[in-house]
């Protein structure tokens, strides 16, 4: 007779026992992880699917990390935009609110020096930067936005600022004589013209249109090249209260109008003439008074308009001068980085000014949110602010006080903006649609994002309370196991003999 070992027998049962224990262990690791596996390859055969729920998930959290970096800026720029709109508000409130006209050593009003002050705040903010770099230098973001309010109001060496450069342009639109380039001869006989001194010159006033109720006169013009205007009093001396009326267009775009009035005083008041003895003898008064008349709105809302002008002009791209010699110039011509100072130092795109900074925030969706401080919007308040900064008065000039209030008038008047065109508010609508689109983006990828990890949660992830109940049960089979293992262990074939040997 043969008899199995008990090793045989045991054999099996501590295999039993050891493939227990590596269960165990594999779901203390599973209660104490929520994790089926810590490797893919203890998904079987759902592995593939997890690696694909992964990396969406990481690639919509590194877009959510994009719209952070994203918003930062935007939210920095938003907030500079508004400082800049606030600043500007100030000096337009402030250029409406003359009591007087005081004007200090600097040859400025208080509101002039409080405007310089205005600009430096507005440029200063226009070279913030933000995790990138510069914030409205475009593409150019290493490069500061905008010059210093020193350089661009005085200069920088050889390269001349806003003042020389309104100085230049107030030269050039008011001429030799002060009569803002117009040629006034005098009087013909019984004839009276006016002319502008070059055809097709950007400076001085234009004629731009003549209407007259003098009895017995015929007026006309403008015609010509240069355009010209008669008034022919052959006819016979005008009524008392007749008038001609002139008007001109000014270099900043607006319009002035001088109206004469003939009076049988001989000692006429401001913008009026005497009627004479004779037709010729008028015609010689109503001469000398459109001369009087051009003269005074040369030295008050045509130096005015000027300084606007030269304010455009300086803040183009590139800035516009006076070319030769001021008094007798007829064109303009383009400055060079060494003859004058370029206020905006950032890069200029040559698309949309928006796309010179993008960002992808989703597989199918980009933002747009590059600024310039060279955009309408900004330069238009920076340029208008610089104006009211750049001008200076003489105490001794009877006209200053006049030639200030029409300079801050347009000043209050520009800082509103031109209408159709862009303002600082639609340049910061443009970016708070960047704003929500990130919004939307990042809504889209919480709920995105929450059902991929349910999903990926139902392959990695475990039932706690299952795996608890199982590893209740195994530690129940292993004990039992590890019991009936002992007692085999101690059987030996004397003791399997002894009760039959008995």
């Amino acid at each position: 007779m043969s008899v199995t070992g008990v090793s045989a027998n045991l054999a099996p049962l501590i295999q039993s026992v050891l493939d227990i224990n590596k269960k165990l262990d594999t779901l203390q690791q599973q209660l104490s992880t929520g994790q089926k596996s810590e490797t893919y390859g203890g998904l079987g055969a759902q592995s593939g699917v997890a690696v694909a729920l992964n990396a969406q998930l990481a690639a919509l959290s590194s877009y959510d990390q994009t719209i952070t970096n994203v918003g930062t800026t935007v939210s920095l720029q938003q907030q500079v935009l508004q400082q800049v709109a606030k600043t500007a508000a100030t000096v337009q409130a402030s250029a409406v609110q003359q009591s007087s006209f005081t004007i200090g050593g600097s040859g400025q009003t208080t509101v002039q020096s409080s405007a310089a002050d205005a600009l430096n705040q507005i440029l200063s903010a226009l070279n913030s930067q933000g995790g990138n770099g510069y914030l409205f230098s475009g593409s150019a973001l290493n490069q500061p936005s905008v010059d210093t309010a020193d350089h661009i109001l005085n200069g920088n060496g050889a390269a001349a600022g806003l003042r020389q450069v309104v100085t230049e342009r107030n030269q050039a639109d008011l001429g030799a004589d002060g009569l803002g380039r117009l040629v006034i001869p005098a009087a013909a006989g019984a004839a009276v013209s006016v002319s502008e001194d070059a055809a097709g010159s950007p400076f001085g006033l234009k004629l731009a249109a003549v209407s007259s109720t003098l009895t017995n006169a015929v007026v006309t013009g403008p015609s010509g090249s240069p355009a010209g205007i008669g008034i022919d009093l052959s006819g016979g001396n005008p009524n008392n209260g007749d008038t001609v009326t002139f008007t001109f267009s000014l270099p900043d775009g607006t319009a002035q109008t001088l109206q004469l009035q003939a009076t049988t005083s001989a000692t006429p008041g401001a913008n009026q003439f005497s009627i004479g003895a004779t037709p010729a003898a008028t015609a010689a008064n109503l001469q000398a008074a459109l001369t009087a008349g051009v003269a005074q709105i040369g030295s008050t809302s045509l130096s005015a308009a000027s300084a606007m002008a030269a304010a455009n002009n300086f803040f183009d791209d590139p800035p516009m001068r006076v070319s030769g010699a001021p008094a007798t110039a007829t064109a303009l011509v383009a400055g060079t980085s060494a003859n004058t100072v370029f206020w905006y130092t950032g890069n200029s795109a040559t698309g949309s000014i928006r796309s010179s900074a993008t960002a992808r925030i989703d597989p199918t969706m980009s933002v747009a949110y590059g600024t310039q401080a060279n955009e309408q919007g900004i330069r238009w308040l920076v340029q208008n602010v610089a104006a009211l900064a750049a001008t200076s008065y003489s105490t001794s000039d009877p006209n200053a006080s006049a030639s200030y209030g029409a300079l801050s008038q347009r000043v209050y008047t520009a800082l509103s903006g031109p209408s159709g065109v862009q303002n600082i508010t639609d340049i910061e609508a443009s970016l708070a649609n960047a704003q929500n689109a990130m919004s939307a983006a990042q809504d889209q990828h919480a709920q995105t994002s929450n059902t991929l990890t349910d999903m990926l949660q139902s392959i990695q992830g475990v039932d706690t309370t299952a795996v608890g109940a199982q590893i209740l049960s195994l530690q129940t089979i292993l004990s039992a196991s590890l019991s009936t293992t002992a007692r085999l262990s101690q059987i030996n074939l004397l003791a399997y003999l002894a009760p039959v040997a008995g």
